[in-house]
């Protein structure tokens, strides 16, 4: 229990006592759970003043650029470790033994394959769908296939859904895209690593051997590890939410994919090379500049500062190392969204608009340029980002079923009509 108090007086009535918690690191939290038995609530539009949960799993300092998954930078986990590692370490707790790691993997490759009958669900949509349309549903029809170990209170069926999720969804990403365009589905290879595989299924065909460049599998395990969680965003927060209720966790994840297809969260990726193609040649990027820089101009460049990050987001310096690697590799000199992209990197970094504003360019604007230069469509980004953050919702869903935890509720301030009559007829 907290020593420390907030007193909190409301006019009328005696002085209220609150708790105040301390986290290991971060703001204090007030406790106002005592409030409604004195027939108050607090108001928190947005819930961004609000701490609705407990956790250990990622903490973010956004006016120092800070990003640990379980006490690790992010830069460090990005330079050193591998998607399927940090999937293990936002798990488990703690970083693998090389024994764990290769066991962990091995279980992971296991749990690629989905079960044939799916073929007939992906038949149902349209060909012209969009990808996370059919991932929505797919993803949440998991529990038709797999009921076999869905008790959320026994923890091995939790650890056997979390590597089902996570080694389903490239495969299921990867047939969204194939059926989009009318391609036969690929087979998962185990011989393969995670990020190798999911460009073998996404790129593959069954008329050749697939050769994946492994600078292209690093990029696209660094793309994976970099959005694999983001602590208690509206995704994460709606997969706790759906999962107390006691949902089985194919329904929670696929509650959390509909929430990432929002354009305020997940598209931002998308966005940035929506607004490249806007701009369209890098003759017109002084005038979009100017009209980025007119507050009442409605446009806005995508892909440059952070809501949650004030000074900078330090995912972004490891995926500009590594866009420069891909397009250094493919040799990708003349498409001219790439030429715009590279421009406005150069302006944002050098004039002192954007610098004093630290409207830097964030991990969206770098990953954005790396998946178009790989060659994966605009309505797939979204797809990929929630193929990596399935294991930060898996890790938050987890923990929550861990220990004691109360169904959502959240409270409202009714604006409506007070009790009236019924009109009499």
């Amino acid at each position: 229990m907290s020593d420390r108090k907030a007193i909190l007086h409301i006019e009328g009535m005696a002085p209220i006592e609150l708790p105040i918690y301390s986290g290991t690191t971060g703001p204090d939290v007030i406790d106002v759970r005592s409030l409604v038995s004195k027939g108050i609530f607090t108001y928190d539009p947005g819930f961004v003043s609000t701490a609705s949960c407990e956790s250990k799993i990622t903490y973010i300092d956004g006016d120092k650029g800070v990003l640990l998954h379980r006490g690790y930078p992010i830069e460090e986990l990005a330079n050193n470790s591998s998607y399927l590692e940090t999937c293990y370490l936002l798990i488990y707790g703690e970083l693998p033994t090389t024994e764990q790691l290769a066991d962990f993997e091995e279980q992971v490759s296991k749990k690629t394959m989905v079960h044939e009958q799916l073929v007939n669900l992906f038949r149902g949509f349209r060909r012209d769908a969009h990808p996370m349309a059919i991932m929505c549903g797919v993803v949440g029809a998991l529990s038709a296939f797999y009921h076999d170990r869905l008790d959320i209170s026994d923890e091995a069926h939790r650890e056997e859904s979390a590597l089902r999720l996570i080694g389903k969804m490239p495969t299921l990403a990867a047939m969204s895209y194939k059926y989009s365009i009318g391609q036969p589905f690929m087979y998962p290879r185990n011989d393969l690593n995670y990020s190798e595989n999911f460009l073998h299924m996404m790129f593959g065909n069954p008329c050749e051997e697939s050769k994946v460049d492994p600078v292209l599998a690093r990029a696209m395990d660094k793309i994976f590890m970099l959005h694999a969680d983001h602590e208690q965003n509206a995704s994460t927060s709606t997969v706790r939410l759906a999962g107390s209720s006691g949902a089985n966790p194919f329904a929670c994840i696929a509650s959390g994919i509909a929430a990432l297809w929002g354009p305020a969260h997940g598209g931002a990726n998308e966005a940035v090379l929506d607004m490249l193609e806007e701009i369209g040649d890098v003759s017109q990027i002084d005038t979009f500049i100017a009209k980025a820089k007119d507050k009442n101009d409605p446009f806005r460049l995508m892909g440059f500062g952070h809501r949650v990050y004030k000074n900078f987001d330090p995912r972004a310096k490891v995926m500009r190392q590594t866009c420069d690697e891909v397009l250094d590799l493919l040799g990708i000199e003349d498409d001219p969204l790439l030429q715009i992209a590279k421009r406005l990197e150069q302006i944002a970094l050098e004039d002192e608009y954007f610098i004093q504003r630290k409207l830097y360019p964030n991990v969206d604007f770098y990953s954005g340029i790396i998946l178009k230069a790989i060659g994966i469509p605009t309505s797939m980004f979204t797809v990929i980002f929630a193929m990596a953050r399935t294991v930060g919702w898996i890790a938050h869903w987890h923990e929550m079923h861990s220990g004691p935890y109360r169904i959502g509720r959240p409270r409202q301030l009714y604006t409506g009509e007070t009790a009236r009559e019924y009109p009499k007829k």
